[in-house]
């Protein structure tokens, strides 16, 4: 069960999951030489970009297409300290689709099973007008793309 706001919940929808492995190097480390928090968020919107990538939708077409999915929100909780070259997974999932937006839920998983972050990422599913740095327009999600995602 999603909770949205307040009181409001639908069901989750059944999305396969992406793996996105990664890595604590020094430049993501604060100088007490664990993770800087920006670093999930990093890694959030790569993980999210990688699952796009694996349904059919890397970058390059998105592009091509003039295709966006800007963030309009993100949230992150800090569940367990990570540390320099300490190696990890970004687990991510589609948990909503809306009209035009869509909430992916993102877990970061040391290797040793630790969980060190959760969080989520609601963005919007647009066009822009005429090519990368237009406007952008919001575009309804059909059936074919929340088909992609959805666990066979």
């Amino acid at each position: 069960m999603l909770i949205l706001s307040g009181s409001v919940s639908e069901e989750e929808f059944d999305s396969i999951e992406g793996i996105f492995p990664v890595q604590l190097h020094w430049g993501d480390c604060d100088p007490a030489g664990i993770i800087f928090y920006p670093t999930y968020f990093r890694w959030f919107d790569a993980a999210t970009w990688s699952l796009f990538a694996s349904v059919g939708y890397p970058a390059k077409r998105m592009r091509a297409e003039n295709l966006a999915m800007p963030l309009v929100a993100a949230e992150c909780e800090f569940k367990s300290s990570a540390g320099q070259q300490d190696r990890a997974e970004v687990k991510s999932r589609i948990v909503r689709w809306g009209g035009k937006s869509f909430v992916v839920r993102h877990q970061v998983v040391r290797e040793d099973g630790t969980l060190l972050a959760t969080g989520t990422e609601t963005r919007v599913w647009g066009r822009y007008t005429d090519g990368p740095g237009t406007p952008l327009k919001g575009l309804p999600i059909g059936e074919e793309l929340k088909a992609l995602f959805r666990k066979p």
